[in-house]
């Protein structure tokens, strides 16, 4: 069981959240075509010993909020902040774009004493921009299954078998997947439909974070590196990055694991193991 709550951020969005466990507070930061649902499991893994506090980022869930261009990482940041001051919670956790939240807030805000990232999506070798803008042009159009596509194949988050089909063959299973979805869901996961428009919120994080390494030798916090050895190798490369940037760092390979180790099992996860290693940090 949880509960519910929601506070104001510093732009007057509201910001809602879940919360689960007792003890010491963990921030658990969502990254991309995910909701605070997907943390669920994990944050059950650490519920006897921490509180969970699981934000819907703007733009999802209990924190419903339209993308507009104006929209900049820092606005993610002062949401941060506000929970972290609302909870007295010290311990972040960031998955992906999530991830470069978290560790670009602990460069601003000293509450956060022990950081722990799952591959955030930092693209060393230069950002997709041609895939990126080839999206928004689909999402501004309302073709959410070629969005959704060319999302997939910016990030290298589809198969491999996606680089084999032909993309109207691909959009089309897309939209199957939505429709089936979308007849099936039972309103604890938000719809693929629903989150394709947040992505836009992710793209512009990664692109704010573009050449953005030596700023990170000014975190204080102790940071814990998570990756799965089975996750795409831009991502590694982005770990491998960091290892060397951040002054108090410790850096784990999950073997056998994916980018989406940290989500609820029936989405693919493997969120024992990632709980695991989390309580091991945060207790240390």
């Amino acid at each position: 069981m949880y509960e519910t709550s929601s506070l104001t951020s510093r732009d007057g969005t509201s910001i809602g959240y879940r919360q689960l466990g007792h003890g010491p507070g963990v921030v658990l930061v969502q990254g991309a075509m995910g909701s605070a649902h997907n943390f669920m499991e994990l944050a059950a893994g650490l519920s006897d010993t921490f509180t969970a506090y699981l934000p819907d980022r703007r733009g999802r869930g209990l924190s419903s909020l339209p993308y507009s261009e104006d929209y900049c990482m820092q606005r993610d940041v002062e949401d941060l902040d506000a929970l972290l001051r609302k909870t007295g919670a010290r311990y972040v956790f960031g998955l992906s774009s999530g991830a470069l939240i978290a560790l670009t807030s602990a460069l601003t805000l000293p509450a956060i004493q022990k950081l722990a990232l799952f591959e955030p999506a930092l693209f060393i070798d230069g950002v997709p921009t041609a895939l990126l803008g080839r999206f928004q042009k689909e999402i501004a159009g309302g073709r959410v299954p070629a969005a959704l596509i060319t999302a997939m194949k910016a990030t290298e988050m589809g198969p491999p078998i996606f680089n084999l089909m032909p993309r109207l063959l691909l959009e089309r299973l897309t939209a199957m997947a939505m429709a089936q979805e979308e007849k099936k869901s039972n309103g604890d996961y938000i719809p693929m439909r629903q989150l394709a428009a947040t992505l836009q919120y992710d793209f512009q994080v990664v692109l704010g974070m573009s050449g953005s390494l030596d700023a990170f030798s000014q975190v204080n916090a102790d940071v814990l590196l998570l990756g799965g050895s089975k996750s795409p190798a831009y991502l590694k490369t982005g770990l491998a990055a960091l290892e060397k940037a951040l002054p108090h760092v410790t850096r784990v390979e999950l073997a056998g694991l994916n980018h989406g180790a940290s989500w609820n099992r029936d989405r693919g996860g493997a969120p024992g193991r990632v709980a695991a290693e989390l309580r091991k940090f945060f207790s240390s």
